[in-house]
This record gives structure tokens, sequence and C-alpha cells, in this order.
């Protein structure tokens, strides 16, 4: 027996798990991140400074949701087989865990929540920071946690830990259940001294599973691919997940079935297959939408199919199209009535392959295809081209620019606003994992933290945080972070004064902008004037970046360049310009669903809800 603090138990057993797939073993828990309060700076803080960096590796964070965000970052990019804890005080602390939590959940990422929380053995009550219900003296603010996590308890008992650890690895490592994890930790709990016995901290290999499908559905895959005529292979997140890319590579080039990706998919096929057409969806490519609206079989590999997939359930409209559901966990795989097909990613792909072996598509249908990809990469380069190297440049030569310097190495992370669509229509994956985009949750504020997770988890390959001026106010605080470790991530502000994909929504919804501008107030008291005096670039240089301002496109290539090869976290500024709409990226090719107000005095709001109407006719239910 071995007597220890409950803090320091569990650090102890954090450091001995490991995960192993495919032969190769990560560590389960990397590092712990922290911000220290009351609630747990004489628990796990005494006990990550006892254990030591060899034993658990401490990263300081300056606010909680992105201390989550960066340990999805890393888990990400390690391919969920190892991933970071976050500890934190109670109240505020805990509370601030609970929008990451949820894009962790969302997404399938593994992170570990260790939030502080109340006394268990109730001295005082209330203590600082509790929050006091009459009606119920189990319930802390950490229980604000149980919905977005996929497993939730609070260690009231030293004993108690034992179960519970063992349950939090067990999901952490589950490639269907992973997602955020949660220990509530009560203060006083963290500090109590336990026997505890030495098997709690044996070494211990979770092996990740990769589950081969079941003879009967394999059998029906394999019926409907080579029923089909106009199959259509839909890429989502689990092809990475399960490194399946090669496997998806061989599939679709031994049978000429074409392959649109999701967000979380993109890269999935490497620009330039001659299967790949490119996003699927409300911001996917023109190529990929008709394909979709005429495919007669729909395979749907590793996808959630959100409503920008399936553009609403609009998008799939031959009346005979059917759906394969290739997902490693049921419930996805039943989506859309398909026809499931559950299991590893890579492990279906091989022998789907095996079982349709021979068969391929006719060449009318793979000529057509491909030309209309060709087409498609004509209209990205007409939004990529520069005509005055004097003016400021637009969002889409913001990425045209990072296109023609950028090669597989490097990492591209983004979350929010306007810039997933332009990436997903335009951007030209060069790598697996160079399209880091988080739109499970399309969380603002995801960006600069996730690309310290990123760059943690792939040290030496620039990695690039893309945001707009919106998305860099909500959570610039991780800037110091990489400042403070040296991790020399790579900040492109892009500045247009606003929220400006809302504002364009609004626009189409009969909201017309309202209240999506930075702008000072007019005579009429809508934020209609004068731009604000913002210097975000003196912001970020005030946090420890260096900072290259770009007014013009001439400018900004060398900024982004001198980027590229600094060893220290630094930020290209630029103010964006609006294009037109020849040279601006090329409109939605599919719907998206955003209620629109089914009476108004506005004409605006009159005319957008004609156009509401026009598309939900549209609508089917696929059973």
């Amino acid at each position: 027996m071995t007597r220890l603090t409950v803090a320091q138990a569990l650090v102890r057993f954090l450091a001995s798990q490991y995960t192993e797939r495919d032969g190769r073993r990560h560590r389960l828990i990397a590092a712990t991140w922290g911000i220290f309060g009351h609630g747990n700076v004489a628990g796990i803080g005494q006990a990550l400074l006892e254990s030591g960096p060899a034993a658990m590796p401490f990263l300081q964070g300056r606010n909680e949701q992105a201390m989550v965000h960066a340990a999805v970052g890393y888990a990400r990019q390690s391919g969920r087989l190892s991933a970071h804890a976050v500890t934190t005080s109670i109240g505020p602390g805990a509370t601030n865990l609970v929008t990451g939590a949820a894009l962790a959940t969302v997404n399938r990422i593994p992170v570990l929540l260790l939030p502080g929380d109340t006394f268990a053995t109730r001295p005082a009550d209330p203590v600082l920071q509790q929050l006091e219900l009459p009606y119920a003296g189990d319930i802390s603010v950490n229980d604000t946690l149980r919905p977005v996590s996929r497993y939730f308890d609070r260690i009231t008992r030293p004993e108690a830990l034992i179960p519970a650890a063992l349950q939090a690895a067990r999901v952490l490592t589950d490639p269907v259940q992973t997602g955020a994890v949660t220990l509530a930790l009560p203060q006083d709990v963290q500090a109590e001294a336990y026997d505890w016995p030495e098997e709690f901290f044996a070494e211990r290999v979770w092996s990740v599973r990769r589950p081969r499908p079941a003879r009967a559905e394999l059998a029906a895959a394999a019926e409907a691919v080579r029923g089909s005529a106009r199959p259509l292979l839909i890429a989502g997140g689990g092809i990475r997940h399960s490194a399946a890319q090669a496997a998806l590579a061989e599939f679709a080039g031994a049978t000429g079935v074409p392959v649109a990706c999701t967000q979380a998919g993109k890269g999935a096929l490497p620009y330039g297959h001659r299967a790949e057409v490119g996003g699927i969806g409300h911001t996917g490519t023109t190529t990929a939408a008709a394909l979709a609206r005429g495919a007669d079989l729909v395979i749907a590999a590793g996808t959630r199919l959100t409503d920008f997939t399936t553009a609403s359930a609009t998008l799939f409209q031959n009346p005979a199209v059917r759906f394969l559901g290739l997902n490693l966990d049921p419930y996805d795989a039943h989506k859309l009535a398909a026809g499931p097909l559950v299991a590893d990613a890579r492990e279906a792909l091989g022998e789907l392959l095996e079982a349709v072996r021979g068969h391929r598509v006719d060449p009318a249908y793979e000529t057509a295809y491909q030309e209309a990809a060709r087409e498609w990469e004509a209209r990205v380069d007409l939004a990529y081209a520069v005509t005055d190297e004097d003016a400021p440049p637009t969002q889409a030569q913001v990425l045209g620019l990072l296109d023609g310097l950028v090669d597989g190495g490097d990492i591209l992370v983004n979350a929010a606003g306007s810039l997933p669509g332009d990436l997903h229509k335009l951007w030209r994956a060069r790598s697996a994992d160079q399209y880091h985009l988080e739109y499970g949750y399309s969380c603002m504020g995801y960006e600069i933290p996730a690309a310290i997770g990123v760059a943690l988890a792939a040290p030496g390959r620039p990695v690039w945080a893309l945001v707009g001026d919106g998305t860099y106010l909500m959570n610039p605080t991780e800037i110091v972070t990489a400042v403070q470790e040296g991790v020399p991530v790579k900040l492109v502000i892009l500045d247009n004064h606003g929220y400006a994909s809302i504002g364009g929504l609004s626009a189409a919804v009969g909201g017309e902008g309202f209240g999506t501008g930075y702008r000072f107030r007019a005579p009429d008291a809508s934020y209609t004037g004068a731009p604000l005096p913002l210097d975000l670039a003196a912001n970020a240089a005030s946090l420890g970046m260096a900072v290259i301002r770009a007014r013009t496109v001439r400018d900004l290539r060398e900024a982004l360049a001198e980027a590229r090869a600094a060893d220290r976290p630094t930020c290209v500024y630029t103010q964006t310009r609006t294009p037109d709409t020849v040279s601006g990226p090329p409109p939605a090719p599919a719907w998206w669903d955003v209620p629109v107000a089914e009476t108004a005095t506005r004409a605006s709001a009159a005319l957008a809800r004609e156009e509401y109407d026009r598309q939900t006719a549209l609508r089917r239910r696929h059973l």
C-alpha cells in the first residue's frame, strides 16, 4: 500500500496510462493544463509540483475555456491517441470549462477535465464561489458539465477514485464514446490521504480497437455499391480519426467512386486525386453538390451528416437515392435510414473494396465529374488571382497567397466566421492533416489556443491560426501562453470591422446586417457610424507577439513568408476588402436552413421569406 493524497494518486495513475493502436504506444495523458485557485491549488496543484515534470508536464493557461481548446487541438492532431488534462478551481473556473467540453464532445475528441468542487464534508456552508440551491444540497456548478461530458463523476470519497479513474480512461480511449470526461474533485477530498493498492498505479495499456464489419452488413454494402450507377462517397472526420486515408484513396482509385468531404474530412483525399471533388453541402463545391443531387447511392463514411452537409435535408434529390452508413458508431451509421456498415473506417473500406473488386463506375460518369472538378479549380484560381499588388487583399486572396506559400507540412487552424466557408470551397489540402477545421461546434475563439495544442503535438511544423477580428476579440489570451512556452504559432488576423459572416447571413434572411458591424452609433441609434478605432495588431504586440502589418497584397505576400520562417509567435495583421462578384469566392451551392420571420413589415424580410418557403419545399425525409 502507498499512502498518498487523492490528488497525488490521480496524477500518479494518469502518468501510468497508455494507448496502443497498430502496434504503437502513446501516453494517454501527455500533460496537464491548469489555472490555480483555492479549489485546486493545494490539491492537484501540490500533486503536480510533487510529481515533477517528467511524470506529468504542466502547462499554464490564461483562460479555462481556452485550455480545453488547446487540449482538443493537441488530441485531434495526435489522432485521439493522446490527450491532455485540464485542472481548474471551483466556481467560475469550473463553469468556464463548459463551452470547451461541449466542443470536445460534439467533435468526439478526448479531453480530461478536473474541476475543483465544493467541500464534500461541508464544514462551512456555503464556501467561497459555491452555488446554493434551496431544493438540493448535492448540486454544484460542476453539474453544468454533465450534459456536455461523455462521462462524469464526483469523487466524494478517496476510494471512489479507483473505479472512477478507470472508467475515465476507458471512455477517453473508446473511439465511439470518447469526448470530454469530467472528474469533479471536492477541494477537501483532493488533499485527503488514503492507503492505495500498488496495482492502481501499475502501467496500463488501453487498446484502441478497430472493429471489422459484420459479414451480412458487408455483403449488403457490396451489393449496394455494385448496383449503383451514380454513387458518391462523403468522407467525414472518422476517416481521419481512423487513419483511413490510404484505404480511402485505394477504394476511390479502384472503383472510380467520387469523394466529397465534410469540413472535418477535408484532406481525406489529397488535392489532385482524380476522385476528389471538394467540399460537400452548404459550404462545398458546385461539383459535389451536383453529384449529391443526382446520386443514387451516398456512402456516408465517418460523418455525422449535419445540416451543413445535407443542406438541411434538401441536397439529395434523386428519388431513388439510398444511403450506406459506414461508421464506427451505430447511432451515426443508421442516419437517413441508411443501410449500416458498423466498423472502423480503415477496416471497412479495405474489406468493402475486396468485396467489390473489379467493379468500377461507368467511364462517362467518371469523366463528367472529373471535368466538373477541373472547372471548379479554374474558379478557385480566379478567386485567388491578384490583379493589383498595391490594393488591400480580399479574404480569398489571403488564402491564395497562403496556398502559394505552404507545403504539406503546414497546418491551418480555423473554426468560425466566414473563413470556414471560403476554406471549404477553395483550400487545396496537401496532406491528410493540413486542414484543421473545428466545425462541429464552430466555436469562435478556438483557433489561437487550438493552434498551440496542434503545435505541441506536431513540433517543427508551421501551424497557422486564421481568425477574423470578431473571433480574435473572443479569446486572444493564450497568445501569452504561446510566448511563454516559445510555441511559434503563426496568427493571421483578417480585420473586416465586425461580424462579417453573420452580417452576410443577416442580409440573406431579412435581418439587414443588424447589430453585426463594429461601428459607433449613428444618430438613429444603429451601429452604422464610423468604424471603431480598434488596433488589434497593437493588442497582439502587447501580449508578446511579433507583429507584421500588411496593407497591400504585396505587403501581405512578404509578411506571410516572414511569419512562416519565424521561430517565435508571430502575427500578420491585414484589413481585407470586400470582393466583387467576379473575383470573390463562388456563392453557396446548397441551402442552409436558418428560419426567416413568417410575418414582417420590412420588405427585406418578406422577400427572404419567399426564398425560404421555396427552399423548404425541397426538403425530404429519407426513409
